[in-house]
Parts: C-alpha cells; sequence; structure tokens
C-alpha cells in the first residue's frame, strides 16, 4: 500500500508518504503557510521515498473538524491529486488522528480529544483503542467545555488544544478524571497515513468528489451580540 497524506486542519502543517509499512513525513507549526508548504513536501517526501505519483494507491486527507481554511485546503489538494490519478480518497477524521499517537503509548487507556474551535467553544470526541484504529466512544462534536462529559472512570488522557481553550475550562470541568493532558498535542500526517491504510483496508476510500469536509459547526462566526453574551 502506497498512500500520501495531509493533515492542515490545525496550526500545524503536516505531509506523510506510507510505503508498505514505512512513513515518511514532514510536521511544522507554520499558521498560515500551509498552502506554501504542503505541496513541495509531498514531492519532497516521494522522492524520498522512491514512489512516482503514479505509483500512488490513494491520497488520505484529515478531514477535520479545525480550522476552516485549513481544512478546505486539504480537502481541495487531495481532490486535485486524486483526480489527477484516478485513485480514491480517504478521509480522516483530526480527531481520530490525535487519538491514535495518544493510544499508541497509553493503549489501555480512554481520550478525550479537545481541537480549540474558538468562539468558546471546542470540538470533542472520546476514543479507545480498537482493532482498526481508535474506537469512536460518542460522536464528534462542539460545543462549550462546560458541556463535555465523559463516562465514568479515571483512566481518561486528554490530548489537544482544547484543553488550554477558554483559559482551560475543559481542564478545570474534567478535574481528577484525567491521569494526564497533553494541550500542546496537534495531528501529525503520520498518524493520519496509518489509520488511512486500516480505512482504505475496510472500504474507507471514497472518489474524490465525494470527499467532504467536517465543519460540525454551521454558524463560522458570532454576531456581537452573541459575544457581549459568552463574555457574559
Amino acid at each position: 500500500m502506497k498512500l500520501l497524506a495531509f493533515e492542515t486542519s490545525t496550526e500545524a502543517c503536516s505531509v506523510a508518504v506510507f510505503a508498505d509499512g514505512e512513513v515518511h513525513a514532514r510536521f511544522e507549526v507554520a499558521p498560515r503557510r500551509h498552502a506554501e508548504l504542503a505541496l513541495p513536501w509531498a514531492e519532497a517526501l516521494l522522492a524520498e521515498a522512491g514512489i512516482a505519483r503514479s505509483g500512488l494507491d490513494a491520497i488520505a486527507v484529515g478531514r477535520g473538524p479545525g480550522a476552516f481554511t485549513g481544512v478546505r485546503l486539504g480537502i481541495a489538494i487531495a481532490q486535485g491529486i486524486a483526480l489527477a490519478l484516478d485513485v480514491p480518497v480517504v478521509p480522516v477524521s483530526t480527531l481520530a488522528t490525535l487519538a491514535a499517537a495518544a493510544l499508541r503509548d497509553h493503549p489501555d487507556a480512554h481520550v478525550l480529544t479537545a481541537i480549540d474551535a474558538r468562539m468558546g467553544e471546542v470540538y470533542v470526541a472520546g476514543y479507545a483503542a480498537g482493532a482498526q484504529g481508535p474506537t469512536l466512544l460518542d460522536a464528534e462534536r462542539v460545543c462549550a467545555p462546560e458541556q463535555v462529559e465523559v463516562a465514568e472512570g479515571d483512566d481518561w488522557i486528554g490530548v489537544g488544544t482544547g484543553f488550554a481553550a477558554v483559559e482551560g475550562a475543559l481542564v478545570q470541568r474534567l478535574g481528577g478524571r484525567l491521569r494526564r493532558v497533553d494541550a500542546g498535542a496537534l495531528p501529525h500526517a503520520a498518524d493520519t497515513a496509518r489509520l488511512a491504510v486500516l480505512l482504505h483496508a475496510a472500504g474507507g476510500g471514497v472518489a474524490p468528489e465525494h470527499a467532504e469536509p467536517a465543519y460540525l459547526r454551521n454558524n463560522v462566526a458570532l454576531t456581537l451580540a452573541e459575544q457581549a453574551a459568552r463574555r457574559g
């Protein structure tokens, strides 16, 4: 299996090539530079792996949730390359990508992934380890930190920028239920690629034109009145 993966849903830009079990990747926290970096990195990584574009079996992409501009960019890049090569796109949840990294180090834990959604909210979902990668415990959602619930137990690990959002409100809410928190964790395309291989094997690839972003939120901005209400 040979696959090219893009993850541009957060302030981090990341690209990876999966080549028959070996992963070549680049990652950089580079706000507003995703469009500049993604394609040159892809070309460099393909050359590093010794793979021609025509040898790719699929294109993977972090489909969000995350920053609207970054999610749209990743989907557009993946669709363009996949259409040109006539290969499927494998959309991968950005929250699942974060969970995969945490579960690799803590396979017996439950993982709550959270990404700062701005406007006083977080994108959040819970996961446990599964045979085919992270198993979703509840639906991905966007909500205020005080609305986040987790199942009973203290075996939870928190990962993602959502734990630093709103002055750490999510950590304050869950308190002792979290045995470890990494509020600086960002998704890596290497994990996106590994998950995409599993999803592709299970039939998770789609025609490029059917790859869709996961925004979770319909409203991308609050009115002045809504902002004032949130502050209150």
